[in-house]
């Protein structure tokens, strides 16, 4: 089998991956918002169909294990100690304190292997965890910018980009952002999410009517999403404020 076209298998098969995580977080979420939670879903599935090749191979794809193992361990409830047989902390902060410095490790010994790359944006999002907001823009601008990266970590990066701005109070630069990526036919990221986000982060803004265009609008415009029923429930409880 030519070596490119089982590279492209290989990539077709991670972002079927993440569509599938995406659509498991949907169903399993109360609230429907790009969270780390959804981070830690993704950042396992990036970690179980990596691909790679040559030499450092093995040594790249361990440490990123690794990695992703620190990314999505357990936090303690409070008092409880550390079970035997699995990865535990204390704090969220210890948690992504160590997965930055774990990612960072790795992208700066593997920075043109595909687990470098990824590191880079997982290492972004541990930093959103712990606040270091300036940091973390900085490094997804890059990665949202790089054209040598696959076409997914860009995408995501653009999503967790904008998700930044929502939690760090920057609500028009995430409301512009979430529309772009919910206008982009060609991006990685389903735009159905985008849109849910979009109108969540109005909603959250108290910009009301804009909200609900946007929750009619995904409801209207993708029936099968996961996201429709919640969107068209939202919808109709923000009528009455809208039309008053």
């Amino acid at each position: 089998m030519d070596k490119e076209f089982k590279k492209q298998i290989k990539e077709d098969e991670l972002q079927t991956a993440i569509t599938h995580a995406f659509d498991w977080s949907k169903l399993h979420s109360a609230e429907v918002r790009i969270t780390a939670g959804v981070a830690v879903i993704l950042a396992v599935v990036l970690g179980g169909v990596a691909y790679s090749q040559g030499s450092q191979r093995k040594e790249a794809e361990r440490a990123f294990a690794d990695a992703v193992d620190t990314f999505s361990a357990a936090v303690r409830p409070p008092g409880d100690a550390a079970a035997a047989g699995g990865k535990s902390f204390a704090t969220a902060q210890e948690k992504y304190t160590q997965a930055v410095a774990a990612f960072d490790g790795l992208a700066r010994r593997f920075p043109t292997r595909s687990e470098g790359l990824r590191a880079r944006y997982l290492a972004a999002l541990s930093r959103v965890e712990i606040g270091q907001y300036q940091e973390a823009e900085k490094a997804l601008t890059e990665i949202a910018a790089d054209r040598r990266a696959s076409a997914l970590e860009p995408a995501l990066a653009r999503l967790a980009l904008a998700d930044l701005y929502r939690r760090s109070g920057q609500t028009d630069k995430a409301v512009t952002a979430f529309r772009d990526l919910a206008a982009d036919t060609t991006s990685a990221v389903p735009r159905d999410t985008a849109l849910m986000s979009l109108a969540g982060t109005l909603e959250d803004a108290k910009r009301l009517a804009e909200a609900r265009v946007s929750y009619k609008r995904l409801s209207e415009e993708f029936p099968p999403s996961v996201y429709a029923a919640e969107a068209r429930r939202r919808a109709d409880r923000l009528a009455p404020a809208v039309e008053s």
